[in-house]
């Protein structure tokens, strides 16, 4: 186990990283990451095909001085060449982001896993760069007699999965044979403002439903939770794990665990809606949802969550009310027509 690094992550200190490449980078989590690494001075290579991210998350870094964005595929041919580098650090987003769902584009996922993977691992490796997969928590058996999930490669659900699995197993072996600087961080429930609303995720969905006027669905009997983990606290934890040189992958996830119901009815008081709440059947009912394991975070990296899921739902629900984009229309379509932005989340 590595000390913790002599990094402070909110802006008190510089980054240790001169120049950043960040795969995915006009996603979610990867426009947060972008904007914080330029705010601590490190150059920042954001790399996105725009297949699932949206230039628009990074338009506002666009002029800003050491930013870049490249619209190139991580799995694609030739794509190493074209990232010049020279890196100090390689944060690989550019990937399948739940195992547990179900892909419109497996092939895709499969690639991300496989070919991007080892793609970015080539470029830090080629550079001497420290290297951060950024991953999800493992897909876990079902309860009720069913057979575990995993234990089917052919299932509907196994594109996501499988790809994830096969990327934490590559990074594992890069840093095994090679000694390569490798790593893995595991995201559990990040939320916040410009998260998609558009693939049944909580808390968003519940915000697009109050704000549209529709019912607030709530899935089952609304008992179950959720270790939400606000973004700036995810963007932490991140680069907290950045800094060191862990090899074990580190679980970064919120302590509390609001019910789906807890949730949806401070969405319906923060939006002012007059939206019901309705409960309606649970298609993930009998699955043991995943939770986050934070005690090697917080003993080794010194990572601690401080947003409040009360309070980071308020800045959320404030960032839906504000922002400028179409919402989704049934079937997982934004009203002009585009798909969700990411595609196995």
């Amino acid at each position: 186990m590595m000390p913790m690094a002599a990094f402070s992550p909110r802006g008190e200190s510089r980054a240790p990283w001169d120049r950043v490449l960040v795969t995915g980078g006009a996603g979610f989590l990867g426009s947060h990451l972008c904007t914080r690494l330029l705010d601590a001075g490190a150059e920042v290579d954001c790399l996105d095909n725009l297949s699932t991210g949206r230039a628009e998350k990074v338009a506002h870094l666009a002029g800003r001085p050491g930013f870049r964005f490249l619209e190139r595929d991580i799995s694609g041919p030739g794509c190493a060449d074209a990232l010049s580098g020279p890196y100090d650090l390689v944060l690989h987003l550019a990937g399948p982001a739940s195992p547990g769902a179900r892909p419109d584009r497996p092939v895709e996922a499969l690639d991300a896993g496989s070919l991007g993977t080892r793609t970015a691992l080539a470029v830090a490796g080629r550079d001497g760069a420290r290297f951060l997969l950024a991953s999800s928590p493992p897909v876990r058996p079902r309860t009720r007699g069913h057979a575990p999930d995993d234990a089917d490669p052919v299932g509907p659900h196994r594109a996501c999965a499988e790809a994830v699995r096969f990327a934490e197993a590559l990074v594992a072996a890069h840093a095994g044979a090679h000694g390569s600087n490798a790593g893995i961080v595991r995201l559990f429930a990040g939320y916040g403002p410009g998260m998609r609303a558009d693939g049944g995720g909580t808390p968003a969905a519940l915000i697009e439903q109050a704000l549209a006027g529709r019912p607030v669905t709530v899935p089952g009997d609304g008992g179950g939770r959720h270790p939400l983990c606000y973004v700036d606290d995810m963007v932490d934890g991140v680069l907290l794990v950045a800094a060191g040189r862990s090899v074990r992958p580190v679980d970064i996830g919120g302590d509390e665990e609001p019910t789906v119901a807890e949730i949806a009815r401070l969405v319906i008081e923060l939006t002012g809606s007059d939206s019901p709440l309705v409960f309606v059947r649970d298609p993930e009912e009998g699955s043991v949802p995943p939770r986050p394991v934070t005690g090697f975070a917080r003993e080794i990296f010194g990572w601690l969550p401080s947003v409040t899921w009360q309070d980071g739902l308020e800045r959320t629900v404030a960032a839906f009310r504000g922002r400028r984009e179409p919402f989704p229309a049934p079937g997982g379509q934004t009203t002009d027509g585009r798909a969700g932005e990411e595609w196995c989340a």
